[in-house]
């Protein structure tokens, strides 16, 4: 059972909820400071205001997609040496295999960079970019930001935060994480997981009820009852990095001696403290969860809050999967592609899966493996179609499998087990057969995130289990299985931690940067192209207007194998909205092409609206519209890859995501909203006189102009704005923002 209170709650000594109106003898204000988020986030403000943070971070991490253009643009802003341990990992680009060289040029940058600045550099195959912050660095009453949505170590009393390179650049200038006080959310757990429930069933059910009424977007989710001690913190971290779905900012758990046993085991028992609640905590929200209640659960494609108990699922798969067969319809927008779910169900009723992937920070743990490889001992996973691949998170967690004897019964079964690796989690590695269905343990399942491309014909699909459901599944040769049909009272074996292949391989440069250095540049790696300043008025043509109802990071730039460009702006930049809106590119460099004409088009109606109007004073440049952009991933390409093709704005009903709004800012763009439908189109002209003079009021009513035969005045917004943001989106982006400042 999972209920959702309404309004907050206050929980009194750690065991008892109270609804806020039958609390009146607590005050709201003084137990607002009860809760852990707060004390952590008061130890690590500088503002001197909590309502206004302004938050240092005790450690950064990056992987291979994201770490040159941050230090790229660190660099361009004036960084001499990165101030606080900054861990880049080689997890995402790891295969080195599309592009030629420019993989593995990446990973050079990446050891150079760690040299010349201080940093540490984990090569490829060794650790995925979370499960070595975990092992190594998490610790109780820290917080981190990482350029990974999923950066989640609550489960070890750290409080997380994954964002847009932008932010981890300001880190590294030694500015600050500027944010209003979140608001917090208890996650009260009570009793324990049944047998065959694993973190991801935990997971995928929270995400199923809190996803699409925003109960917790933005907030921070915190983790406390009884309930939390039923499950070793190795399980906790499966359930912990998938908080990112429900589109929370943070996460974080009351700790105990299972926390201080997994930092004990990982050589760090220095690092453990008591977290818990005070006497009295007041929460924005409660979320109380019955785990014994919880049963496998499947998400299906296409998002992890499509969520369905696999029991449930069974009893009618056609009439589940008939349904998710019309979204994908309008999803695939090509009618030649031959795409069905419900082909899946066979004869006898059962469904067949064509795929299982265990892997990545989610489903990469020891004790996920242990668990799935306990289940397929004695069985096999057939010579039909079906296959099954085993990524084990590092080469600390993989060493106790091989010594334990779970790699061992996982390739007598017919598993593949291959090294840390995330390319399962975002279509760079394991890609299905065209129109296969694969279960994984990873961490979404947004169209075409598994790798398929739509627009070549090709369409597969991802649903997301637990390992211990795939483990079953794969005992049955790919026949959908709950592992509640197969599981017993299986004990996890003890871990023990061998750092040895971090002690050969990984380099820890921290404190020890070498200015005479030089950064190693491979032909892929690019300098961010020249961004102008805002102008003082500014004119939009629309170039793409998307009513999706969310439209995520992938479809704004795809993962897969344009991750390989993700070091050349302009390179990459050719990919944006590929997947969604092919044309996209071509008109945004229409744009910049012909904005002296478009300008010169449009200026006798601008005089006509703001006679003092002059060209010179008015910007040209393109912007798209979504109805809420910016779902999924924190990779902030999202929108530098508009902002280098001229785009300067975004308009939306709301952004998905802080850490999306905030990439935006970031490169320069205005974060517009508007409460009214768009009637506007692509191809439509939009004028905002005097932007900058909105950006210094209160921008809650923004008068723009919708030029045409018959000009429309429509209204637009913009959110909060700390003055730093607005300074950074009136400087043209944050290098530019930071060069000012010199």
């Amino acid at each position: 059972m999972i209920k959702l209170y309404d309004g907050g709650a206050f929980l009194v000594n750690g065991n008892r909820i109270v609804p806020e109106a039958e609390g009146k003898q607590y005050s709201r204000e003084d137990a607002r400071k009860g809760t852990i988020a707060y004390g952590i986030l008061s130890e690590h403000n500088t503002s001197g205001s909590m309502e206004k943070l302004k938050i240092k971070f005790d450690a950064m991490a990056s992987h291979d997609i994201t770490f040159v253009g941050i230090v790229q643009t660190a660099k361009a802003s004036g960084m001499t040496e990165f101030p606080i341990p900054y861990v880049l990992t080689n997890c995402h680009n790891s295969l080195c295999a599309v592009g030629g060289t420019i993989n593995e040029d990446d990973h050079v940058f990446g050891l150079s960079a760690a040299k010349k600045y201080g940093g540490v550099y984990v090569p490829p195959h060794i650790a995925v970019i979370h499960q070595y912050m975990r092992e190594r660095h998490a610790g109780c009453g820290k917080m981190i930001i990482g350029s990974d949505s999923h950066t989640r170590y609550g489960a070890l009393g750290t409080m997380a935060v994954g964002e847009g390179g932008g932010e981890l650049v300001k880190q590294l200038l030694r500015d600050t994480y500027d944010i209003p006080y979140p608001g917090v959310v208890g996650v009260y757990l009570d009793g324990k997981p049944q047998p065959g429930v694993g973190p991801q069933d935990i997971a995928i059910a929270i995400i199923g009820e809190v996803f699409r009424n925003g109960y917790v977007k933005n907030r921070v989710m915190e983790f406390v009852g009884p309930g939390v001690s039923s499950m070793s913190c190795d399980y906790r971290n499966g359930v912990d990095v998938m908080t990112t779905e429900t589109t929370c900012l943070s996460s974080i758990w009351r700790t105990d001696d299972n926390t201080k046993a997994f930092l004990t085991a990982h050589g760090r028992g220095g690092d453990y403290r008591e977290l818990k609640p005070a006497e009295v905590a007041y929460y924005d929200g409660m979320i109380y969860i019955d785990l014994a209640t919880i049963k496998p659960m499947i998400a299906l494609p296409f998002h992890p809050s499509n969520a369905f108990e696999i029991e449930e699922f069974l009893k009618t798969p056609g009439d589940i999967l008939r349904e998710i067969e019309k979204n994908a319809a309008v999803i695939q927008e090509n009618p030649d592609i031959d795409f069905s779910l419900t082909d899946k169900v066979g004869a006898d009723g059962r469904v067949r899966v064509q795929q299982g992937i265990i892997a990545g920070c989610a489903g990469g743990t020891y004790s996920s493996i242990c668990e799935a490889a306990h289940i397929l001992k004695n069985a096999n996973c057939g010579n039909d179609e079906f296959t099954l691949s085993v990524y084990p998170s590092s080469q600390p967690v993989f060493m106790e499998l091989v010594r334990n004897g779970s790699i061992t019964a996982l390739m007598a079964a017919g598993a593949a087990v291959k090294t840390a690796f995330c390319g399962p989690c975002f279509g760079a590695g394991d890609t299905p057969a065209n129109n296969a269905l694969s279960i994984r343990h990873t961490t979404r399942n947004f169209p075409n995130r598994e790798g398929s491309k739509p627009g070549n014909g090709q369409l597969s699909a991802v649903a997301l289990m637990d390992a211990r459901s795939i483990a079953a599944t794969a005992a049955r040769g790919g026949v959908l299985t709950p592992a509640t049909a197969l599981a017993e009272d299986y004990e996890v074996l003890e871990y023990n931690f061998d750092d040895s292949s971090y002690e050969s391989r990984v380099y820890q440069g921290f404190g020890r940067s070498d200015r005479t250095a030089e950064l190693v540049y491979g032909p892929n790696i690019k300098d961010w192209p020249e961004m102008p300043p805002l102008g003082d008025s500014i004119l939009l043509k629309v170039c793409s207007r998307i009513m999706d109802p969310v439209t995520t990071t992938d479809e704004l730039i795809p993962s897969g194998e344009t991750s390989s460009f993700r070091s050349n702006p302009l390179g990459l930049a050719e990919f944006t909205l590929s997947r969604r809106d092919p044309e996209y590119v071509a008109r945004a460099k229409a744009v910049n092409a012909g904005s002296g004409e478009m300008l010169e088009a449009a200026f006798a109606e601008i005089r006509r609206i703001t006679p003092d109007a002059r060209k010179e004073d008015i910007e040209t440049g393109s912007v798209i519209y979504c109805v809420k952009p910016g779902d999924g991933s924190a990779r902030e390409q999202a929108a530098s890859c508009q902002r280098v093709l001229g785009g300067l704005a975004n308009i939306c009903r709301e952004y998905a995501t802080k850490r999306y709004r905030s990439n935006v800012m970031n490169w320069g763009m205005v974060p517009f909203q508007m409460e009214a439908e768009p009637d506007f189109r692509v191809g439509d002209v939009i004028y905002i006189p005097e932007i900058k003079k909105a950006l210094d009021g209160d921008m809650k009513e923004i008068k723009a102009y919708v030029l045409g035969n018959e000009t429309r005045e429509i209204t637009l917004y913009i959110a909060d704005m700390t003055e730093e943001e607005k300074e950074i989106v009136k400087a043209g982006c944050l290098i530019n923002y930071n060069r000012r400042r010199g």
